[in-house]
C-alpha cells in the first residue's frame, strides 16, 4: 500500500538518547561493539557470527527470481491470481523444509462495475478511463487487470456541476467557505496528494458532494517531476492512480466485521450499515481525463497554491461544468489467503517475534509489494538453511505474507482479532514490510525498540555508500554544523499491516524500507509498476532488496535469541516528552488553555524508573542467560508493558485505535499523529478534551512506571531466591 516517497508522511520530532550518540562514528569497517542489549559478554561472539552468516547466504538473484514470478500476473485480493501467488509462496517455503500453513478468511470485498464519467456542458467529452499499453513494458498489455476505480466507494449515477477544491483537504475546504463556494450537491474534483486518497472523499461527503473525482496532476505525479514512462519513471498522462477510499481511520479490516474476525457464519453488518464504506461515488482518473473537465470550469481563479502544472486556468466553478458521474461497484464475499510460517523457539516457543509483508497487488504490484514480499520470502530461505544447519531459535519466528492490505489491511487485521489474545500474551514484535527500493533505510514504530534497531544497524553494510547503513543513514541527517544526526526513528500512523499490531492491540511494532531515491510515486497503483519498470528505475540488481534481507536477518535473529527482550523505556520517555512540547506548543499557538506539567513530571519519573530497569537488565543478564526459567517470567511480563499506553475505551469515535502515543490522523488516513487524543482535541477546537486526554495520559505513564518498577522487584526477589538455593559447595 506504502509508496516510499510518503510512506513516511508527515515526520515528527523524535528525541534520542546518550545510546545513539555513543554509535555515531561507527561505520561497517569499526570494530563491533562489545556487548549487544539484552546479551551477556559470553555469547556476543557467537550471535555475531551467526549473523554475519546469515547475512553472506541472502541473495539478490533469489530475489529477481521470486520477483518474476510473484509479478508476472495481475493479482488483486479475492482472484484465482492471487491464490496462486500464495501458493507459490507456501510451496516454496515448505520446499526449504519451513511449517507454512493458510489462514484463509472470507471477507467483503468490492470489484468495479460500470464506471463512466461524461462532461455534459459546456463542451462535451467522455473519459477514457484506461490505461493504454506501452511497447516496452509487455506486462502493461495482459489481461485480467483490475479496472481504475477506488475500493469501498459509493455506487450511483449523478449528474452535478463541478467543482475544483485542490488537494481536498479540510484546509482547502475551509478556503472555499471563506470565498463562498458550497460543495453541496456538486460533483468535486480533487488532485492527489497531501493527503490520504480517501479522506478527500471522506470530506466531500460530508460538506454535502455528490461525488467525487481525484486525478494524477502532472505537477506531483507526472512530468512536473520529470521524464515519463517509459523514457523515465513518473507517471504518463493516462496512468491512474487505483486505491481504497475505505475510512480507515475509523477502523481497517473487512467493514462489515469491526472488531471481529471475518470467518464464516460472522456476524456481519450490511455494506450500507459499514461506517468506513463512503455513501458516494468515487472515480481516480489520469491527468489526461481531467483536463477537458478542469479546461470546462469557469467561475473565479483559483488561488496561487492551488495551480497545477496542466497548461489551462485552474478555477473553482461557477456551475457551468457539468458532468455526469457514474459508479457500480460489486459487493461480494470472497476468500483472502494468508500464508504463515512458523519456526518454533527452543527455550521460549511461546514468545514470538513475526515479520510480514503483504503479496496482493492492485494490478502486477513489482514494487507495491512484491518487492517487499520477496525479501520476507528470502529471509525464510536463508532461516531454512540455518535450520539445516542445525540452528534453531531460542524464540519462535513467524514470517506471514498478508492478502487483502491493499484493500484496507484486511488480512492481517482479520488475523490479529481473530488470535488477538494469544498476541497479546505472545508477540515480543511484529515487523513489517512494504514497498522497498533504491535510497536510505527508514524505520517508524514502537521507540522502545529504537537502540536495539540503531545497534543492529551498525554491522549491516549500505550497498550505496558501503558504510553501515546506520551511517549512511546518519550523514544524510548531518546538521549545518557538520555533526552527524542520530538514525531517526519515526512515529508511525498507518497505511500497511503493522497497523493491527502497533494500534489497535498496542503491541510492539516496526517498519522498515529502504526508499527515497527510487520514484514509485509515477507508477503506483498503475498498469505500469512493473518487473520492467522496477528493474530500470528503482533497484536494478537487487541491491537494496538484499540489503533490506540482511537487516530483517539481522533483526529476527537477535531479536529472537535475546537472552533479555532488549527494550528501553528511558528512550521512549524521552521521546513522548519531544510529543508533549509539540501539543504544549500547539496550545499556546491556538490559544487554548493546556496544563501538561502532570505529565512533564510523570516522564521524568518513567524515565528515572527505566533508566534503573535499564541498569539493572545490565547487572543481572548474566544470571538470567543461564536461569532460562527466571528470564521466561521477565520476558513475559515485559511482552504486557506498552500495553500500559492503551486507552481501552480508544480513541474518541475511533475506538478501533488504543494506542495513546500514535495514531493515523483523523484527517490525515496515513499521516501519523502523535499524543493523538490531545492532539486531534486542540485542532478541533475542543480544550477541554485535550485535558482530558492529558490526564489520562498522565496515568499511563504512571502504570507504565509502576509495571516496570514491580516487575523489577519481582526479578530480583526471583533471582535473590534462587541464588538463596544454590548450595555453597562446602
Amino acid at each position: 500500500m506504502f509508496r516510499s516517497s510518503r510512506h513516511w508522511f508527515p515526520l515528527t520530532l523524535c528525541v534520542f538518547g546518550a545510546l545513539t550518540l555513543g554509535l555515531s562514528g561507527q561505520n561497517a569497517s569499526t570494530p563491533a561493539p562489545a556487548s549487544i542489549l539484552g546479551y551477556p559478554a559470553a555469547q556476543v561472539p557467537g550471535q555475531k557470527s551467526l549473523e554475519s552468516s546469515a547475512r553472506e547466504k541472502a541473495s539478490a538473484a533469489n530475489l529477481g527470481k521470486y520477483m518474476h514470478v510473484m509479478a508476472a500476473e495481475p493479482h488483486h485480493a479475492g482472484t484465482e491470481a492471487s491464490r496462486k501467488v500464495a501458493e507459490y509462496i507456501r510451496q516454496s517455503l515448505r520446499g526449504w523444509g519451513l511449517q507454512a500453513e493458510y489462514e484463509i478468511y472470507e471477507v467483503m470485498l468490492p470489484y468495479p462495475g460500470d464506471r463512466r464519467l461524461e462532461l455534459l456542458s459546456p463542451t462535451k467529452y467522455r473519459a477514457v478511463l484506461q490505461e493504454p499499453a506501452i511497447d516496452q513494458d509487455p506486462d502493461s498489455g495482459q489481461r485480467n487487470q483490475l479496472p481504475t476505480f477506488n475500493a469501498y466507494a459509493g455506487s450511483g449515477d449523478v449528474t452535478a456541476s463541478l467543482v475544483y477544491v485542490n488537494y481536498g483537504t479540510p484546509e482547502d475546504y475551509d478556503e472555499l467557505e471563506r470565498l463562498g463556494i458550497s460543495v453541496k450537491g456538486k460533483i468535486v474534483i480533487a488532485r492527489y496528494g497531501r493527503s490520504w486518497r480517501g479522506i478527500k472523499p471522506k470530506l466531500a461527503q460530508e460538506r454535502g458532494a455528490v461525488g467525487c473525482i481525484i486525478y494524477s496532476d502532472p505537477a506531483d505525479d507526472g512530468f512536473g517531476k520529470g521524464a515519463v514512462y517509459p523514457e523515465g519513471p513518473h507517471r504518463p498522462p493516462q496512468g491512474v492512480q487505483r486505491g481504497s477510499v475505505m475510512d480507515m481511520p475509523i477502523y481497517p479490516g473487512d467493514p462489515t466485521t469491526p472488531f471481529t474476525p471475518s470467518l464464516p457464519g460472522a456476524k456481519r453488518l450490511a455494506v450500507n450499515e459499514s461506517p468506513t464504506i463512503l455513501k458516494i461515488p468515487v472515480l481516480p482518473i489520469s491527468h489526461s481525463d481531467a483536463q477537458p473537465l478542469l479546461e470546462a470550469i469557469g467561475g473565479q481563479a483559483a488561488p496561487p497554491a492551488w495551480r497545477g502544472g496542466l497548461s489551462l486556468e485552474y478555477r473553482l466553478g461557477d456551475g457551468s461544468a457539468t458532468a455526469r458521474l457514474e459508479v457500480r461497484n460489486q459487493f461480494e464475499l470472497r476468500k483472502i489467503y494468508n500464508v504463515v510460517a512458523t519456526i518454533p523457539g527452543k527455550d521460549f516457543p511461546d514468545e514470538w517475534v513475526i515479520y510480514g509483508n503483504h503479496h496482493d497487488a492492485w494490478v502486477n504490484g513489482a514494487n507495491d509489494p512484491v518487492s517487499g514480499t520477496s525479501v520476507v520470502l528470502e529471509t525464510g530461505r536463508v532461516l531454512a538453511e540455518l535450520r539445516k544447519q542445525g540452528w534453531q531459535p531460542s524464540r519462535t519466528i513467524k514470517l506471514c505474507f498478508w492478502d487483502g492490505e491493499e484493500f484496507g489491511i484486511i488480512g492481517s487485521t482479520e488475523w490479529v482479532e481473530h488470535h488477538a489474545q494469544e498476541l497479546r500474551q505472545k508477540l515480543v514484535a511484529y515487523f513489517n514490510s512494504d514497498s522497498n527500493g533504491r535510497g536510505q533505510l527508514r524505520v517508524g514504530g514502537s521507540h522502545h525498540l529504537a537502540p536495539f534497531i540503531r545497534e543492529l544497524l551498525a554491522d549491516v553494510e549500505d550497498p550505496g555508500t558501503k558504510r553501515s547503513v546506520l551511517e549512511a543513514r546518519m550523514r544524510l541527517q548531518r546538521g549545518m554544523d557538520g555533526e552527524d544526526r542520530p538514525f531517526p526513528v519515526d512515529a508511525a500512523g498507518s497505511g500497511s499491516d503493522y497497523a493491527p499490531f502497533l494500534h489497535h492491540i498496542t503491541m510492539p511494532a516496526l517498519n522498515f524500507g529502504f526508499g527515497g531515491g527510487c520514484p514509485s510515486a509515477g507508477v503506483y497503483h498503475s498498469i505500469y509498476d512493473s518487473i520492467a519498470w522496477f528493474e530500470k528505475h528503482c533497484d536494478p540488481g537487487y541491491l537494496y532488496g538484499k540489503a533490506l534481507s540482511e537487516v530483517m536477518l539481522t533483526a529476527l535473529l537477535r531479536l529472537s535469541n535475546a537472552p533479555v527482550l532488549p527494550y528501553d523505556f528511558e528512550e521512549l520517555s524521552r521521546t513522548i516528552e519531544g510529543y508533549r512540547r509539540e501539543v504544549a506548543a500547539l496550545a499556546l499557538e491556538r490559544k487554548h488553555s493546556l496544563d501538561t506539567a502532570s505529565v512533564e513530571q510523570d516522564l521524568r519519573q518513567l524515565q528515572a524508573e527505566a533508566r534503573v530497569w535499564n541498569e539493572w537488565v545490565l547487572a543481572n543478564r548474566e544470571t538470567l542467560s543461564d536461569d532460562k526459567a527466571a528470564a521466561r517470567e521477565v520476558n513475559a511480563a515485559l511482552l504486557a508493558a506498552e500495553r500500559q499506553l492503551a486507552l481501552d475505551r480508544g480513541l474518541p469515535d475511533r475506538a478501533w485505535y488504543r494506542h495513546q502515543i500514535y495514531a493515523p490522523g483523523l484527517f490525515t488516513g496515513y499521516g501519523v499523529k502523535t499524543l493523538p487524543g490531545i492532539r486531534e482535541s486542540l485542532e478541533q477546537n475542543q480544550p477541554e478534551l485535550a485535558q482530558q486526554h492529558t490526564k489520562e495520559l498522565s496515568a499511563a505513564l504512571q502504570r507504565l512506571r509502576g509495571y516496570l518498577r514491580e516487575l523489577r522487584s519481582r526479578a530480583q526477589a526471583r533471582l535473590t531466591q534462587a541464588a538463596g538455593a544454590i548450595p555453597s559447595g562446602n
